[in-house]
């Protein structure tokens, strides 16, 4: 494991919506404080993580960046200091706790609706950033795609991702409690983004709303939605008399100010209740829309989780879902071991190669091109079989946590550790033996004060 790990967090369980809202990031955002966070801070597997419910920033260190991190976030925010957001955000700094954080928000094990699965899809996005940004290291890398790997099998293996249980499908489920008094409720979804998108596809696959429009500020993107989920659409510039038609209205927009205000209720008054449901963040209705007479207002953090049959099933799935992330952090471990020892096998394969060919070199003038082919075919598979039994024992070794004495053991035993041969010493060992001992010595002695020379130092210092 990459012990340098660690996480800051903000989430739904410990920071209101209000400061949720404040420190949303969208895209071109998160792009920025990667390259602030990776350029500027020189922090490596940099991952940054917004949503809905969420903003958290997955980092290398050696030490805990949660400071410098967050005066970074509060700079892109224009937010005049850290005082304020300090308080609502988690430093994680012990490298397995922070990464099965991130194993159990990419699962939906951490989402507001247990099972959420569009958390995983905001993981992969981010994910792409960082590599676009080239603040992925090896260890993301292999960590991400662990991560997939795992989601992959949680679907296939367990009933967690079974279902809808979303906060889209809350939304739809509130709204189908909320209008059961009414025989034909009219919806109105505004917004057309991959929220918007989601909640456009339950109310389209719900037998219970018949009239569903859907308004967006780019009327295309509303067009190819309700042509796949079989909505009307609204010019945005009618917005507020599709306010005044509507019985309910969702609102997902992603917009840095409310878009819905009780100035757009206005014009005509409010003769029958209207309940305004906002699944943004930042908010898109102000919550001043809930002063007007007979409009109930349901923001983000009011959206609660329904008993149904599908929630049920990822519950009781949860257990297994463990079980599937401890597995996948066992090998997580293992590979992290193995990189440990991969210099020791890389330093083995590169000693016992310039063996076999200082060895051809010796015997190949003797020999017709054919038998030198040959000799190379033999030794290269001698060679082979010499290095499985240590690597495998380095392998095992690593399983049981004692790949270090092994390897300092293979070290010694190998002189794996020597200083590069300069490139004249070879003609010299090959002229007269005598020489070539001189040589060796000379580059024995040059490594034995540069060494001498860095204790030296060291101890000054």
């Amino acid at each position: 494991m990459n012990q340098r790990f660690k996480v800051v967090s903000l989430t739904h369980q410990q920071a209101p919506l209000a400061i949720r809202e404040r420190l949303a990031l969208d895209e071109p955002a998160c792009r920025r404080l990667l390259l602030i966070l990776s350029q500027e801070l020189g922090l490596t597997d940099v991952l940054v993580l917004s949503t809905c419910n969420r903003t958290e920033v997955y980092y290398s260190a050696a030490r805990d960046q949660c400071a410098a991190i967050l005066g970074a976030l509060a700079r892109l925010k224009n937010l005049p200091d850290t005082a304020r957001i300090t308080p609502y955000f988690v430093s994680i700094t012990s490298a397995k706790a922070a990464v099965q954080h991130l194993f159990e928000v990419a699962m939906g094990l951490d989402a507001q609706v247990v099972g959420d699965q569009q958390v995983g899809h905001q993981v992969k996005q981010a994910y792409q950033w960082s590599a676009d940004a080239g603040a992925a290291g090896p260890f993301l890398h292999r960590l991400l795609h662990t991560v997939f790997f795992t989601h992959k099998r949680v679907r296939q293996e367990t009933g967690f991702c079974d279902g809808a249980a979303s906060v889209a499908y809350a939304a739809l489920q509130l709204v189908e409690d909320l209008t059961a008094h009414l025989a034909s409720p009219r919806v109105l979804l505004v917004g057309a983004g991959p929220f918007g998108a989601d909640v456009a596809r339950y109310f389209g696959a719900s037998g219970r709303f018949a009239h569903v429009t859907i308004c967006n500020r780019t009327r295309a993107k509303a067009e190819a939605l309700a042509a796949e989920c079989g909505l009307r659409v609204l010019d945005f510039a009618d917005l507020a008399q599709g306010i005044q038609d509507a019985d309910v209205i969702i609102s997902s927009v992603a917009a840095p100010a409310p878009v819905i205000t009780p100035a757009l209720l206005a014009p005509a008054a409010v003769l029958s209740h209207k309940y305004f449901v906002d699944l943004a963040v930042p908010r898109s209705i102000a919550p001043a829309v809930e002063a007007v007479p007979g409009v109930l207002l349901y923001p983000l953090d009011a959206i609660q989780s329904k008993a149904s049959a599908a929630l049920e099933r990822r519950l009781a799935a949860v257990p297994q879902v463990r079980a599937i992330i401890a597995e996948s952090l066992a090998g997580l471990q293992n590979w992290s071991a193995e990189m440990a020892v991969s210099p020791t096998i890389q330093k083995l394969k590169n000693a016992l190669e310039q063996l076999r060919q200082d060895e051809m070199k010796r015997f190949g003038k003797r020999m017709s091109p054919a038998e030198a082919g040959l000799l190379d075919e033999i030794t290269k598979s001698l060679m082979q079989k010499v290095l499985k039994q240590p690597v495998l024992q380095l392998k095992a070794a690593c399983q049981r946590g004692e790949a270090g004495p092994l390897a300092e053991l293979l070290s010694e035993l190998f002189n794996l550790e020597r200083p590069p041969v300069p490139a004249w010493v070879e003609p010299a060992r090959q002229a007269d033996p005598l020489v070539a001992c001189l040589a060796t010595a000379t580059v024995a002695q040059a490594a034995a004060r540069r060494r001498i020379g860095s204790e030296a130092v060291s101890q000054a210092f």
